[in-house]
């Protein structure tokens, strides 16, 4: 009844404020309209209205408002939001009353369903004021059914309810209602109030009705099919969205993916999907994504298994591993055929296990099984090995491959040879087309089948190879086998064959000439009919060869030397000398070495000393224009011609010319030899003016080395002071800080030889070379410093201020740069001397201090030896008189 009594207050508190002034009238008014049963409950509730009017003096200026203006929306709202603290009934009759002057207003509408909404929010949805809630609803949606707001919240509040049929008619009436521009705000809910309730049959025909306004959701449509368990016509749908190419998935996936799934789909439940012809829609897929082809053989034979078409299963499996093109998608089928053999085979034993009796068909059909599964696994390498065939039919590899898994079936490999060099492109071959027409005829070869090797290299010969080489390696092939069958003449009959020249005249590389055409200049060729020549040809003809290749310009360095070789086996001297220098004609250097090294040397093994002029008149054309990398073999070998055969002295002119015309690192080994040569020819005294070139022309490190063997050996001699001045000499290049071995070397040699003041000469030498060395690190320093502080301005442009430490400190260091620029120290020269007056000894601060005994007389001073001089000094001039 509480209800009942609100809406009464509502109605009695409307009419007694609006229409009448007195409680009669009111009385009066209701008992016209109201009906007898209802007559004490609503006299109860008009005689408490007195009451409440009474309590609401405060209402009296929102009432007047709303008197003055009952269409204003916002007195109505500045009304309810005063009375937002007042009990439900009364701010519910505050709604009811705007609405009832104003029910085209969406404002209030959408506030007062929101309040009564919140009014019940928590209460079991069992509760009657749910209903009251609809029915507001209802009687908003009589002017607001334009409104999707209001329509949406309508259905989401019935959708809590969980009236399925109420909701599902509200959803429906909201789409008739609304304009299809606004159906897209209302579908979202009305699906997921499908998906929230198990009503297959609903949600499928609005599911249906949905994808004819959003196409795109067809995806989820799919997935809710699948999970009613409705596969066929989820398969439909799915083939539908895959076979149209204006589809683009709302959960990116492409249209591979969706293939995928179909494919996934239909070959794990076939006995469920019933519409779609699953053979046909794969092999499209397979014509179709040509990078998937093991996955979708492996989906079509999946089907076939779950189907229980065990023998269809394995043709396509079959099939699957003869037509695959890559290794990756022969791994997936043959791993996947392999399994589903095995699979079968230990069923089969699994079935004949449990037998008490096995009968003998038992027994066969697992033994049929057994020898399936090994035959798979047998022909493993041999598929594989078609696969890449067939994923490059021109690899020459892969052909030599497959006849090695042929092994031992002649048949299978003259079919495998057969078919290899008719596939074979010989403009796209991956390999050398050749080595399969040489391995054809080999075949036959080793199995005795001499004719028919010959005309498979006939065969060989009119390929259209794409270089010169891979033609000429055929016909040494073919020469090569008949040599081994003893057939001489007629591999020297195939090199004059293969040699002819062509009826006219074609340039080596060019390329839109045949290979056949190009032929008569293949080196290759040449060579090989030179080596027949020389072993089974006569002199003449050999020479004829010879003569021929070197008249075609395709001569090498080799040919030229084999060539003068073979003449001197013959004893004609004189020719292979021309054959030499028809060599050295047709190269330049570095390429002729070779040639005039060996012609050098025959020449002079032949001749010796005989014929001087002409081979010093060789040495010199060879030298003329000779690279300083190849110029130390000649020049050793034209010094020992003039040393065996000439005069000393043009052996000397010849070494010292080697010493400038050599490599740079190889003159130091240049000069030790001419001084080794000197001194056994000359004598040691003579080796003194090339020691001293040498050390003009080496380098420092080198020259260093020079000199204390220099010095080494005018000591051996004698020559002391001489000996000091070359050490003298040397220091000039020798840091102390770097060179101490020098100096340990010169120090040793004082202590051996000299005496007190020699040792300090050298001490001054050593400290001024220091001071030397010093001296420009020092003035290198200063110069730096000196630019720098230029550059930088005053002391005072460095540090402005002085507030900066640093600053100050580079400043202050440039300054005394500039002061000592000029002022620089020299350690002192000399160790002793006399003042200006002559008198009395300046002592130097700088002197180092040896011990020494103060008395200096001659009686303490080392004794001087006095040796003989070497016999070595004079060479070959040994002095006729004896020795007193």
């Amino acid at each position: 009844m509480s209800s009942d009594f609100h809406l009464f207050l509502s109605m009695a508190y409307v009419l007694l404020e609006q229409r009448f002034t007195s409680y009669e009238d009111t009385k009066n008014w209701v008992d016209s309209w109201i009906t007898s049963k209802d007559k004490e409950f609503f006299k109860l509730g008009i005689r408490m209205l007195p009451e409440r009017r009474k309590k609401n003096e405060e209402d009296l200026p929102y009432e007047e408002e709303i008197l003055r203006n009952p269409f204003s929306v916002k007195h109505w709202l500045r009304y309810i939001e005063y009375k937002k603290g007042a009990p439900n009934n009364e701010i519910n009759l505050i709604y009811e009353r705007a609405l009832k002057e104003l029910p085209g207003s969406f404002k209030l509408w959408y506030n007062y369903l929101k309040l009564r909404r919140a009014q019940i929010k928590g209460r079991c949805i069992t509760d009657p004021c749910y209903e009251n809630v609809n029915n507001a609803f209802e009687r908003s949606l009589v002017f607001m059914h334009k409104m999707p707001r209001i329509w949406m919240d309508y259905c989401t509040f019935l959708t809590d309810q969980c009236k399925i049929t109420t909701t599902r008619k509200a959803f429906d009436s909201a789409l008739r209602a609304l304009p299809i521009t606004q159906h897209h705000r209302i579908w979202p809910l009305y699906i997921t109030f499908l998906k929230k309730h198990n009503v297959p049959e609903t949600a499928v025909r609005v599911f249906r009705r949905y994808l004819k306004l959003c196409p795109e959701d067809t995806e989820e449509y799919i997935d809710y099919l699948i999970s009613i368990d409705k596969l066929d016509e989820a398969a439909t749908r799915l083939a539908q969205i895959v076979n149209n190419d204006q589809f683009q998935s709302k959960h990116g996936k492409s249209n591979h993916q969706l293939w995928n799934e179909l494919c996934e789909l239909i070959s794990k439940n076939p006995n469920k999907i019933h519409s779609l012809n699953v053979d046909a829609i794969i092999r499209g897929g397979l014509r179709r994504y040509t990078d998937q082809l093991g996955h979708l053989w492996n989906s079509l034979a999946d089907y076939y298994v779950r189907s229980g078409l065990f023998e269809r299963a394995r043709d396509i499996y079959e099939e699957a591993v003869q037509t695959v093109t890559t290794v990756r998608d022969f791994t997936q089928v043959f791993d996947a055929y392999a399994q589903f053999e095995e699979l079968s085979l230990s069923k089969k034993m699994e079935e004949v296990a449990k037998k008490p009796n096995p009968t003998e068909d038992d027994d066969i059909d697992l033994e049929l099984r057994l020898a399936r599964f090994e035959y798979l696994m047998e022909r493993r390498l041999l598929l594989l090995n078609s696969v890449l065939l067939r994923q490059n039919p021109h690899n020459v590899a892969e052909w030599h491959k497959r006849v090695k898994l042929y092994e031992g079936k002649p048949h299978e490999i003259i079919d495998t040879y057969t078919e290899a060099v008719q596939t074979v492109d010989p403009k796209l071959a991956v390999g050398k087309l050749h080595t399969l027409w040489v391995a054809f005829a080999k075949f036959y070869e080793e199995n005795d089948q001499i004719e028919d090797a010959r005309l498979i290299f006939e065969k060989a010969t009119q390929v259209p190879y794409v270089k010169v080489d891979d033609l000429a390696s055929v016909w040494c092939e073919w020469a090569e086998m008949e040599i081994r069958h003893e057939k001489y003449d007629e591999a020297l009959k195939l090199m004059q064959k293969a040699t002819v020249l062509p009826s006219r005249k074609v340039a080596y590389h060019d390329e839109n000439e045949t290979v056949q055409m190009r032929l008569y200049k293949s080196l290759k060729i040449w060579s090989m009919y030179a080596d027949l020549e020389e072993s089974f040809g006569t002199y003449k003809s050999c020479k004829a060869v010879y003569d021929h290749i070197i008249d075609l310009k395709i001569a090498t360095p080799q040919i030229i030397i084999n060539y003068s070789l073979f003449l001197e086996e013959h004893n004609y001297f004189e020719e292979a000398f021309r054959a030499y220098e028809k060599g050295i004609a047709l190269f330049k250097w570095p390429n002729v070495y070779d040639i005039w090294n060996t012609y050098l040397t025959k020449f002079l093994r032949r001749y010796g000393g005989t014929k001087l002029e002409r081979a010093r008149d060789l040495f010199e054309q060879c030298l003329e224009h000779c690279p300083p990398e190849f110029a130390k073999a000649i020049f050793l070998l034209y010094a020992k011609l003039e040393e065996e055969h000439g005069l000393a002295r043009h052996a000397m002119a010849v070494y010292e010319r080697a010493t400038t015309a050599v490599l740079p690192e190889q003159m130091f080994e240049m000069f030790n030899i001419y001084i080794k040569k000197a001194a056994e020819i000359y004598g040691v005294p003579k080796t003194r003016q090339i020691y001293e070139k040498a050390i003009e022309t080496l380098p420092e490190d080198k020259a260093r080395e020079m000199c204390i063997r220099f010095a080494e050996m005018e000591t051996r001699l004698g020559e002391i002071d001489r000996a000091r001045a070359i050490y003298a000499h040397c220091s000039q290049m020798c840091d102390p800080r770097i060179t101490a071995e020098f100096w340990n070397t010169w120090k040793e040699f004082e202590v051996r030889h000299g005496n007190e003041d020699t040792m300090r000469e050298m001490l001054r030498i050593k400290r001024s070379v220091q001071a030397t060395y010093n001296t420009q690190v020092n003035m290198m320093s200063a110069q730096m410093l000196s630019s720098a502080a230029q550059a930088a301005g005053t002391i005072s442009d460095l540090a402005p201020g002085m507030k900066d430490g640093m600053r100050m400190l580079e400043a202050k260091a440039a300054e005394m740069a500039v002061q000592s620029k000029g002022n620089i120290s020299f350690i002192r020269g000399e160790t002793q001397g006399l003042n200006k007056e002559g008198g009395d000894k300046v002592v130097n601060p700088d002197e180092i201090d040896i011990d020494e005994e103060s008395d200096n007389s001659d009686e303490d001073a080392a004794p001087v030896q006095k040796k003989d001089i070497p016999a070595a000094v004079f060479g070959g001039l040994i002095p006729s008189t004896s020795k007193d």
